[in-house]
């Protein structure tokens, strides 16, 4: 089995004198930040989505809390030849409906991938290198790519295994997003079952006691929606949930220091930066520019990153709780560059370059930002608008609720707009892919690139980056790719976030890099 380890993360577990639940505890209820935009496991590459994907479905491969790879429905995986990775897949699995888990539902899970539609950031990222799928037997398939891809085990993280028989249908890609929704075909192979999905109410899922792996603690599980951080915290406090993610940082020493009380964190692979449209012109956002895009100018770019004070940030925003980024993952993770230094605040250079530019009184501009997806998120473009207006950049935000704000990023609504990426791969090759490679839907390029930068010369680095089996010539592809798009400017990363979760006495988890709430990793302290 092939096996290497995606990334490095610290997790780091703060026990606070927890004791076991009773024997006969069997509901666990948690709270999210954020609720899933849908239960399709292909229509969107969304951190909310993906983490309930996992409770229903399963991948080939699956990573462990430091995004180590680790044996799913495929117990090994090797490469055969260049172009031809072989997977094993696991004896005696069965899907929520009893049938049995072969070769064809993974033939059926990879076609379709490419046939959702209207997909806002499709799972094609993880599936366009593969030009052919041979069946060796119902045990055994082989995915063929058109040239090397020594990232194809990490990719198939990223693809959860639907069933055939059951998300068949007419359409295109068999059920479609709004059946799935409706829990119509919605059959994995995962430890829970879906029961019913009240859209802004809760998601109530049960145990798969036909499960293959070690079986939940839970016998069910109920999701609710608490985009409100205080509500959050509060409804922990108060009993109404067991478990909550992302609690405010500037709750958590009131939380470390309740006795009924465990905290978890992890620092995580997620950045959270700014894209900057320089696509359109005029572009939405940035009124009495004569019809121009200023942003497509380099050294408005470069002025919009020097006005920004990414340890001020951290320190008083984050309270301590992220680390100033410089690139799109931290360091040591692969193809990130060791001791890539921040960006040091400089205003009256910002002030020099927009002059420079032609914009010696600067100009208006409007921030997109999710209210309640990111720690902190609508503070930090708060902060951030501050800090461009006080370098000439007169900026207001717009915070809307997360599910509004990403139909509005991905309709190119906003000249600029705060977001986060946590790397599915944990490598350098997944933020690039996804937001700074040119968009290109058919190579599966760009997909979360909702500024549309372009840079050939990075897309060029990139590609030849995927089809370089050797790891260390592909890291030093990788950390020139990343190098140039972030001399250009093409997108402004601000720092990476500590992600902390709270529970009740009595409960256990280990933080993970990606950030993911898996209900059936919460355990009763033992």
């Amino acid at each position: 089995m092939i096996c290497r380890k995606a990334g490095a993360a610290l997790a780091l577990a703060l026990s606070l004198a927890a004791a076991p639940l009773p024997l006969a505890a069997q509901e666990l209820k948690v709270g999210l930040s954020t609720e899933p935009s849908s239960l399709d496991p292909q229509y969107h590459n969304l951190s909310p989505n993906n983490q309930i994907a996992l409770h229903l479905f399963e991948a080939l491969v699956a990573q462990d809390p430091a995004q180590n790879l680790q044996p799913a429905l495929a117990v090994s995986w090797k490469a055969i030849d260049d172009t031809t990775w072989e997977f094993k897949l696991r004896e005696g699995v069965t899907f929520h409906d009893g049938s049995p888990f072969t070769a064809e539902d993974v033939v059926f899970t990879i076609d379709r991938a490419a046939k959702v539609p209207n997909a806002p950031s499709p799972f094609t990222q993880f599936t366009k290198q593969i030009v052919g799928i041979d069946v060796v037997d119902p045990m055994t398939v082989r995915l063929r790519t058109a040239a090397p891809a020594p990232l194809l085990p990490v990719d198939m993280t990223g693809i959860r295994i639907m069933s055939k028989k059951a998300a068949s249908g007419p359409a295109p890609e068999g059920k479609t997003t709004e059946q799935l929704n409706r829990g119509e075909g919605l059959v994995g192979t995962g430890p829970f079952k879906f029961v019913e999905w009240s859209r802004g109410n809760q998601l109530v899922l049960e145990r798969n006691d036909a499960y293959w792996g070690p079986k939940p603690a839970w016998k069910k599980v109920i999701f609710r929606p608490l985009p409100n951080a205080a509500t959050r915290v509060a409804g922990l406090l108060s009993g109404d949930v067991d478990f909550i993610e992302n609690p405010p940082t500037v709750d958590l020493p009131k939380l470390a220091s309740n006795e009924r009380v465990t905290l978890a964190r992890a620092l995580s692979n997620r950045v959270i930066y700014i894209h900057l449209d320089q696509f359109a012109e005029p572009t939405p956002g940035i009124p009495d520019t004569n019809g121009k895009n200023p942003l497509k100018d380099k050294n408005v770019r470069h002025a919009l990153s020097l006005a920004l004070d990414r340890t001020a940030i951290v320190q008083r925003i984050m309270e301590g709780f992220a680390v100033p980024a410089a690139d799109l993952l931290p360091s040591p993770m692969f193809g990130t560059r060791k001791d890539t230094p921040v960006e040091k605040v400089d205003v009256a250079r910002a002030k020099k370059l927009l002059a420079d530019a032609g914009y010696p009184n600067g100009f208006s501009i409007t921030l997109g930002t999710p209210n309640g997806r990111y720690i902190n998120d609508a503070k930090v473009a708060e902060t951030i608008a501050a800090l461009w207006t006080r370098a000439g950049v007169k900026t207001q935000i717009e915070a809307s609720a997360p599910p509004v704000f990403f139909k509005n990023r991905d309709e190119h609504k906003y000249s600029a707009y705060l977001a986060g990426w946590g790397a599915t791969t944990g490598e350098m090759s997944d933020p690039l892919r996804a937001l700074v490679a040119t968009p290109n839907r058919e190579r599966g390029m760009g997909g979360t690139n909702k500024g549309r930068y372009s840079n050939p010369a990075v897309d060029a680095k990139l590609v030849e980056a995927m089809r370089t089996v050797d790891d260390e010539k592909r890291r030093t592809l990788l950390q020139e790719a990343s190098k140039l798009a972030m001399d250009d400017y093409g997108i402004l990363p601000l720092h990476f976030e500590v992600s902390v979760w709270a529970m009740k006495k009595g409960l256990t988890y280990t933080g993970r890099a990606d950030q993911y709430t898996l209900a059936y990793l919460v355990a009763p302290a033992q």
